[in-house]
């Protein structure tokens, strides 16, 4: 298999990964991985509600595995062409990806501990202010999508093709 067919195998898989798992994905997984409000009402102790956000922990580790999936092409993507500039950008890639994830966990099974409609507080205020973590994860998501977008697009796109947009082949070069 020669260099151009395997990254073009990790585009294959870059591209749609990013645009279902990064984009469409949040909306989808938050949905399941945090306690429903159909579920909220029938939580009356501090145990039901503890059980109930525990059982998001196995959902937000998917989540997190599935979401990796755009970082770990990029990481084969400089396997097969290495260029120290882009490493260090895929370094701060995985680096931004990691914080995001751990505060995206914190803040869903943070919000599966305080969907109690009776106002009854069975945990302490801390778990209260997550929900000002998206706010964060914003933050840190706008610059990683950036970077990743600009990456990928950087490592799909042809070694041979010149800024004019011609195709050289191998011969053309001496």
């Amino acid at each position: 298999m020669t260099r151009l067919t395997a990254k073009a195998l990790v585009a294959v898989v870059f591209w749609p990964s990013l645009f279902f798992c990064w984009f469409l994905g949040p909306f989808a997984l938050f949905l399941l991985s945090t306690t429903s409000s159909e579920v909220c009402p029938r939580l009356e102790t501090r145990a039901e509600f503890l059980a109930a956000a525990n059982g998001t922990l196995p959902m937000l580790i998917a989540q997190n595995l599935i979401y990796a999936v755009p970082i770990a092409c990029l990481v084969l993507w400089n396997r097969l062409s290495p260029e120290p500039t882009r490493a260090r950008h895929i370094a701060t890639c995985i680096k931004l990806f990691i914080v995001a994830a751990v505060i995206g966990a914190v803040w869903e099974y943070g919000s599966s501990l305080t969907c109690d409609g009776y106002g009854q507080r069975f945990f302490s205020t801390a778990w209260q202010m997550a929900s000002y973590l998206p706010i964060v994860i914003l933050l840190l998501n706008i610059p990683l999508y950036v970077l990743v977008f600009s990456l990928g697009r950087a490592y799909s796109t042809r070694d041979d093709i010149s800024e004019d947009g011609l195709v050289h082949s191998e011969r053309d070069n001496p």
